[in-house]
């Protein structure tokens, strides 16, 4: 399946071997898509899912990566994205690169899950930011400017509000043309719909919003709605593949469900669940 020719996309997928048991592989992970004539962009808080990715799409199936900047991959280096660029080879949609998701700020997850191995109890992941007595650190102005020059679209990570600003801001600097905020609901970032709509007024920016958000109660339906309605290039993801959550096809069912609810129109739910999502990836 070619990206332009699927169905749906979910740019936010957790597929195993990763930092917690997942409920598929990368290739059941494809599977699953490919049955609902979705494409699929697996996340790995470990770091690259970028060869995994590979290998799915020499089977046919609908797959792409991404590589989150955590300190066990390798930290905000711009080394690191050209690795998972190498590996992810030529892939119709652009590679994700996520900013750090293990920052040491805590809070009080809801999700249900296991550690991925046993390693971690004992080594954990190291907590990165993307900032510094108030600024972004020159590592992560880096990685910004690459977005240039490579095809890939930057994600904010788990960065909380101050450095989202900053981040917008160095955008607009930069010329960054595709900068993703991702999941800005859930509590360490913990953006709602109007701080949103600010933020894109910036036109590179597009603002996730995922169904584990809202599913985990860390969102209200009100705010999860308005999003989807009033936000410019909003997209839509599951966030899904803990084993404690919804299966693919359970989350495609669920989405038509609150899709309706919100009395959505055809064209909104194929901007946010298509349209938009395919502008930021496609080259």
């Amino acid at each position: 399946m070619k990206l332009q020719d699927a169905r749906f996309i979910d740019v936010h997928y957790h597929a195993g071997p990763d930092a917690f048991v997942r409920r598929h592989g990368a290739l059941e992970a494809g599977r699953q898509y490919a049955a609902y004539d979705g494409w699929v962009v697996l996340k790995n808080h470990l770091g690259c899912s970028a060869a995994q990715a590979w290998e799915a799409r020499q089977e046919g199936l609908p797959v792409s990566g991404s590589v989150v900047l955590n300190e066990i991959a390798g930290g905000v280096d711009f080394r690191v994205v050209q690795r998972s660029l190498c590996l992810h080879g030529d892939s119709p949609a652009r590679l994700i690169v996520h900013l750090p998701t293990v920052t040491g700020r805590k809070h009080t997850s809801s999700l249900k899950r296991e550690i991925g191995h046993s390693l971690l109890q004992h080594s954990p992941i190291l907590p990165t930011t993307v900032s510094c007595d108030g600024q972004l650190t020159k590592a992560a102005q880096d990685i910004l400017r690459m977005a240039r020059d490579y095809p890939i679209v930057i994600s904010t990570g788990h960065a909380n509000a101050d450095e989202i600003d900053l981040l917008v801001d160095a955008a607009v600097c930069f010329q960054v043309p595709r900068l993703m905020l991702n999941q800005p609901a859930n509590p360490l970032t913990g953006l709602d719909a109007r701080a949103l709509r600010d933020l894109a007024e910036v036109p590179s920016v597009y603002a996730e919003q995922t169904a584990l958000t809202y599913l985990l109660g860390y969102q209200p339906w009100e705010d999860f709605e308005a999003v989807l309605k009033t936000v410019p290039r909003a997209l839509y993801s599951s966030d899904l593949g803990q084993t404690s959550q919804m299966d693919v096809q359970s989350w495609l069912g669920k989405t038509a469900e609150w899709f309706e609810s919100m009395q959505l129109s055809n064209t909104l739910k194929r901007s946010v669940t298509f349209e938009q999502a395919l502008q930021m990836l496609q080259h």
